[in-house]
């Protein structure tokens, strides 16, 4: 269906760089990206512009240079550290004689090895094919019904109208099935939500020690590696914090500097645990120079997907890498954890994160002793509905005293449709 070079094992790097600093690319990640992809760079091409060229995106100067480099070298592919349209990949791979790959492709070629799961391979498959929709290439001419001649005139369509028909008839196919996937998501966080089991979510820049760090706390087995987006499908386990209970912590697919918007779309129902989450994780490498960028890259992904609301717990990573740094918990002013300084891998400072996920939580729950009068039979049935009973007794006056704890919000909601004032049931000491 698609003609196109065969993508091979070696491969010509090309970098630009640009005097707007919204079009800028990091040259070393493009590096980590081409080397978790199992691609081998030969050669590195580098410039400069103030503009992308209409034709080949750098000038024919540029374009020849990479050309006589790939017949040097011999490169079996050309990976360009930007997006390109799709007419300059075609204009490109004109000119090299080889396939010619932007930023976005190389990212769903690293997307579709990672994939593991059902729902996981789906949303590949729809950004991929999102992503080629704009680049098919007029071939299988032989096979058009649209022809001329005696006896061949007439209705019929041309090869690139089947194949977009095609394209469009199987977005639609995986679409219905990610929301039926999404449905049985949502069913799963309904279930954690009426246990009131608080969700916690991992997010952060790609290779930030996300998975290393959730092997660390749910002592599991998640892939980890020192490479790029080698987690792609989320993973979620349960764990247990002092003062709050059961939690769940799910591990989520890392984030990239100018991740296309396509893809972010895509893997909508994968960061929907980012979304419905009670506290995010933000991990972050502090060892790397780049650090303040890549924070505020997450951030505007978090923007994006509507989840830059939920309250933040900044775990600083990778401490063993810097000197004189040891494990802390830096504090507001209110005494409310904001930062974890740690290293997942040598499993540094791992009780003061369990201790600053206790605090952050407990903010967000309430524990109270109630008396309740006999006649607040109503109230009672609510409490019991919420599940949040730690104990009971009753006075000798038919008083119902009982203990509960519960999430701050289902305690406001109580107190804002009872029918009576709650704060005059509370007691400091529950006497039987």
């Amino acid at each position: 269906m698609f003609d196109r070079y065969e993508a091979g094992e070696q491969a010509v790097l090309v970098h630009i760089n640009f005097s707007d600093d919204n079009s800028k690319e990091d040259l070393h990640e493009l590096q980590l990206l081409v080397t978790s992809a199992g691609v081998n760079a030969v050669d590195v091409v580098t410039g400069s512009r103030s503009a992308p060229h209409t034709r080949y995106f750098v000038g024919s100067g540029k374009a020849e240079e990479i050309a006589n480099t790939v017949r040097a070298t011999e490169a079996d592919v050309v990976i360009f550290n930007h997006s390109l349209s799709p007419s300059q990949e075609r204009n490109l791979e004109q000119l090299c004689k080889c396939r010619v790959l932007d930023r976005t492709g190389l990212i769903l070629d690293i997307f579709a090895q990672r994939a593991r799961t059902h729902e996981g391979k789906l949303q590949v498959e729809l950004a991929q094919l999102k992503h080629m929709s704009t680049r098919l290439i007029r071939g299988w001419t032989h096979l058009e019904r649209q022809k001329g001649g005696i006896g061949l005139r007439g209705p019929g369509e041309t090869q690139l109208e089947t194949d977009r028909r095609l394209l469009r008839a199987r977005i639609k196919s995986i679409q219905a099935r990610l929301r039926k996937v999404q449905k049985q998501r949502e069913q799963g966080r309904r279930a954690r939500v009426r246990a009131e089991i608080p969700t916690l979510a991992l997010v952060g820049y790609t290779n930030a020690g996300k998975s290393t760090l959730f092997n660390t706390i749910t002592e599991s087995d998640v892939y980890a590696a020192d490479q790029l987006f080698a987690t792609l499908d989320p993973t979620l386990r349960r764990i247990e914090l002092r003062d709050v209970g059961p939690a769940i912590l799910a591990d989520t697919v890392g984030f990239i500097r100018h991740l296309p918007h396509d893809l972010v779309a895509a893997f909508k129902a994968t960061l929907q645990e980012t979304q419905q989450a009670d506290l995010l994780l933000h991990v972050v490498d502090y060892s790397d120079d780049q650090f303040r960028e890549n924070i505020d890259q997450v951030n505007e992904v978090l923007g994006e997907i509507d989840s830059n609301e939920i309250p933040q717990l900044m775990i600083c990573n990778k401490i063993d890498r810097m000197d004189g740094v040891e494990p802390r918990i830096d504090r507001d002013e209110d005494g409310v954890p904001t930062r974890v300084w740690m290293s997942a891998q040598q499993g540094l400072g791992t009780e003061l994160l369990f201790e600053a996920l206790s605090d952050c939580l407990a903010n967000n729950m309430v524990r109270h002793q109630l008396r309740i009068p006999p006649q607040e039979g109503k109230l009672r049935g609510d409490l019991f509905n919420l599940n949040c009973i730690s104990a009971e007794s009753y006075a000798e006056n038919g008083d119902w005293l009982v203990e509960i704890h519960m999430p701050i919000a289902d305690w406001q909601r109580l107190a804002k449709h009872a029918d009576a004032d709650l704060t005059t049931y509370i007691v400091d000491e529950l006497e039987a």
